[in-house]
């Protein structure tokens, strides 16, 4: 089922408080629909830390607030609705470079950054391949090369 940022947003917040399960913050990012800006015919992202972030925002009032700084001065925003799921396991995948999705980077204390690893991003995707724990922190039971 496809979900508004809303949910998501909240699942972030509990989670920079110290609460929530990382499992659960994962599957609701997945089934939230973001806003991701969309510039020169492409998704809007940012390199930072070797990784190429995805910027997905979880409604049009978090955009706007990235839009203040980044945006195209007073022309509105173009963006895509896209599923987390979308961005993480086709899009993140086909760009052939270590991938995230950053969401809600403009807000304070409210952002929060899905790297590319494994339980996030396809195996294929994942730049943590040689460690034996999934994102979640359990053993995953096979060495990847």
């Amino acid at each position: 089922m496809e979900r508004t940022g809303a949910a998501l947003a909240e699942r972030i917040a509990e989670r920079r408080r110290g609460g929530d399960d990382p499992r659960a913050l994962v599957g609701e990012m997945r089934r939230s629909v973001l806003l991701v800006p969309v510039a020169d015919g492409g998704l809007w992202s940012v390199r930072a830390g070797g990784v190429r972030w995805i910027c997905g925002f979880t409604d049009e009032a978090a955009l706007a607030r990235f839009a203040l700084h980044h945006g195209p001065g007073d022309q509105p925003m173009d963006y895509a609705a896209l599923l987390g799921a979308r961005i993480v396991d086709e899009i993140v995948p086909s760009l052939g470079e270590p991938a995230g999705l950053a969401v809600d980077i403009a807000t304070e204390d409210g952002s929060m950054f899905f790297p590319p690893v494994t339980g996030i991003v396809p195996d294929e995707a994942a730049v943590d391949t040689r460690d034996t724990t999934d994102a979640t922190g359990e053993e995953r039971g096979d060495e990847r090369r």
